[in-house]
């Protein structure tokens, strides 16, 4: 699905990004957190120029953003779903890859919500070899193109050739071959700092997982998000939080306070037969315009929500992506899944996973239900809360601004638990029950 992912939902992810896994392992109830994000690129001295600053929106909101060579930081997608496939698969390397290449090959039909956010981030997504992916030719737009609309077809020039690749020989190729190379030398083109010691350095890292109670499970997460999963769900008022209504929201919205962020991200989370569990978020930013065999790179040097502290060349950028497993007392898996969407994804999760193990809701309802996020003292809203209960978040001092519809901007979680499984209709995600399968 990761590998997938890359190649039909691209204006989410793709294999010049990075991300994180959590696999819950059946046989001894052990959960593992496997750090596969970007790296901060110069460990050979190389410096970047300034990046291009672009505009961007979310919604409707206009955010500053940058793009070119600059923004570009070491990927870890080759080797991250590499290790996991070493570490935890069981079908062959050549078979897992395989579907990502015939994609690749035909490319993917654009679903509307996609499409819709494409509209507003084209900026960032149609630049170099991405005018050619995400536009068609059109005589009556300005410059005679368009971006591509619902149902269009998203295909990258190379890119299955390069998936290929990477079924034959694995990651060797994407990192320090051929592909790796003409990547490395595009960015440095471009102004960028990343060289080939970057590239042959980079290493797939197990992170220890934090764990924080929340009703009668146990969430199994990696505890260093940037957002501080564990600890909020450490800070929730559990009993307003259950018994829901206007003191629940405004509890919920106290835990939920920071500033706000954005990103772009794709989640995806799948069960076997056994009980093992995999749940994996990863990005691309929204790239950088620099592109190689299809490849585009990443923007994450350009994402100023990640920018929180130095930037020393080798070390992994910080994250908010929390891929999780949930458990019971005795170690038993409940739920595993994650979610999309940024800083939106530690109040996409923590709501829904209130609504599962505090309120006893089906996972499907829980994925569907309306959504809060908080950014300062504002408290943004999707449709069907209750009047009672956004009076109550204005009396509790909070600024509340109630959106017209349900939107991505909300977070797309996919999750997988002892009733089914789901995945967020705010970004078009597509569940399989029948093969335990969830996709953002």
């Amino acid at each position: 699905m990761v590998l997938t992912g890359c190649a039909a939902e691209t204006i989410f992810c793709g294999l010049g990004g990075g991300g994180f896994a959590t696999v819950y392992r059946c046989a001894d109830r052990s959960v593992h957190c496997l750090d596969f994000f970007v790296a901060v690129p110069g460990l050979d001295g190389t410096r970047a120029r300034p990046a291009r600053d672009i505009s961007v929106a979310f919604g409707d909101v206009s955010v500053p953003y940058a793009v070119g060579g600059a923004t570009v930081a070491v990927p870890g997608v080759p080797r991250g779903t590499f290790e996991l496939h070493r570490r935890f698969g069981r079908l062959p390397w050549a078979e897992v890859v395989a579907p990502a290449v015939r994609v690749a090959h035909t490319g993917a039909a654009l679903p509307a919500e996609h499409a819709a956010l494409l509209v507003d981030v084209a900026p960032a997504m149609v630049l170099c070899d991405g005018v050619a992916a995400y536009s068609a030719p059109d005589p009556t737009a300005p410059g005679g193109r368009r971006v591509l609309g619902p149902g269009d077809i998203l295909r990258h020039s190379g890119l299955a050739d390069t998936l290929q690749a990477l079924a034959d020989e694995g990651p060797g190729p994407l990192m320090t071959g051929e592909i790796g190379r003409d990547l490395v030398s595009a960015v440095r083109t471009d102004g960028g700092a990343l060289s080939m010691l970057d590239m042959s350095s980079y290493r797939v890292a197990e992170l220890p997982a934090a764990s924080a109670r929340l009703g009668p499970g146990v969430v199994r997460v990696r505890g260093n998000d940037l957002d501080h999963f564990a600890a909020t769900v450490a800070a929730l008022d559990q009993s307003a939080a259950a018994a829901g209504g206007p003191a629940g929201v405004v509890a919920v919205a106290r835990a939920l306070a920071g500033a706000a962020a954005r990103t772009s991200t794709t989640s995806v989370v799948a069960v076997d037969a056994d009980g093992n569990a995999c749940a994996v978020t990863h990005s691309l930013g929204l790239g950088s315009g620099v592109w190689a065999h299809g490849v585009h790179g990443n923007s994450m040097l350009g994402e100023g929500e990640l920018l929180r502290g130095a930037l020393t060349p080798g070390q992994r950028m910080g994250s908010m992506m929390i891929p999780m497993a949930v458990t019971g007392p005795s170690g038993d898996l409940l739920l595993a899944g994650g979610a999309a969407g940024g800083s939106r994804i530690r109040p996409a999760l923590l709501q829904v996973l209130l609504s599962v193990l505090l309120r006893g809701a089906g996972i499907e309802m829980a994925v569907s239900a309306p959504r809060l996020s908080v950014a300062g003292d504002t408290v943004h809203l999707e449709p069907g809360f209750a009047a009672a209960e956004v009076a109550a978040l204005r009396s509790a001092g909070l600024s509340v601004t109630q959106w017209p519809r349900r939107q991505p901007y909300f977070g797309g979680v996919s999750m997988a638990g002892r009733d089914g499984v789901a995945a967020d209709p705010r970004r078009g995600g597509a569940a399989f029950g029948a093969d335990q399968v969830a996709t953002r």
